[in-house]
């Protein structure tokens, strides 16, 4: 069954806070028309901004790449706003920013007079907990464009695999591009190899995750290698240990992955994973 999934009471919509059923965007604005705009997710602990100056950085990578002029460090103050305003301080919740490059004649090319459309909102998470948690999960190709890197709102093919996973009574899809994993549909992607973790390493093919880089950060702590290499599909019959990272998801290790209805890796351990998980609440706990 689907988790159900609600509106927040308020959203804050260029430059007014207002009701979702009050709240309205132009029908020629280009996020609605192309996916032309981007979008970024911070996490709140109890109140309190993770990594909220790296999740703006990687707000303003995409809103480079795409060449929209707007300062996303300029959101800091409303993001904040945004979580008071919805009572959220003492609660672990989240922040959603979108930045569409606004609304104008329907065209390809991008019109010279055009202006930026900001959307944000709080909303309240389940963060606590997810040590307990274990995936099960499929994989299939990876269908996505060549710029992953950039977190657009044009996420059509990112919904049908994972619409296919949840549809099909799994978690996740885990993507492959030339018989390589890359990540999931909405999760960046980690093995474990004889002790060594492998994560695919940043570019075009991926999203440079936040909570990739702090278990990448947390290994090197800990003294755990990690190399930054693709892994083949052919590579599971070596994999100890699978995981996923997100915004929301935080660490969650896989139990299965299902391909072509065949279940083609079941987990053999859950030691380093449970330790990058200890240290993970620690941090974001403090």
């Amino acid at each position: 069954m689907k988790p159900e999934k609600q509106y927040p009471k308020e959203v804050y919509l260029n430059g007014k806070w207002l009701k979702p059923d009050e709240a309205f965007v132009p029908v020629f604005d280009r996020a609605f028309m192309f996916g032309d705009g981007v979008y970024e997710v911070t996490p709140f602990y109890k109140g309190k901004g993770f990594k909220l100056k790296e999740h703006l950085k990687r707000l303003q990578y995409s809103l480079d790449q795409i060449q929209i002029t707007f300062n996303a460090f300029s959101l800091e103050e409303l993001m904040l706003e945004a979580i008071d305003r919805a009572g959220l301080n003492n609660a672990d919740a989240a922040v959603y920013i979108q930045v569409s490059r606004g609304a104008g004649p329907r065209s390809h090319f991008v019109p010279e007079k055009i202006e930026t459309s900001i959307l944000l909102y709080a909303f309240k998470v389940t963060l606590e907990g997810f040590e307990k948690k274990t995936w099960h999960v499929m994989a299939s190709e990876d269908k996505r464009w060549h710029r992953c890197d950039i977190k657009s709102t044009a996420l059509l093919a990112n919904v049908m695999a994972n619409e296919a996973a949840i549809s099909a009574g799994f978690h996740e899809n885990l993507l492959l591009r030339n018989g390589y994993f890359t990540e999931g549909s909405h999760s960046s992607l980690f093995f474990v190899k004889y002790g060594v973790v492998y994560t695919h390493p940043e570019g075009p093919e991926i999203l440079s995750g936040i909570t990739r880089a702090e278990v990448i950060n947390i290994c090197a702590s800990l003294n755990i290698k990690v190399i930054e290499k693709a892994v083949h599909f052919d590579e599971l019959v070596e994999v100890e240990e699978v995981f996923v990272t997100g915004t929301t998801t935080q660490i969650i290790p896989v139990s299965s992955i299902t391909r072509h209805n065949k279940k083609v890796y079941i987990t053999r351990k859950d030691s380093l994973t449970k330790k990058l998980q200890e240290v993970f609440i620690k941090r974001t706990r403090r």
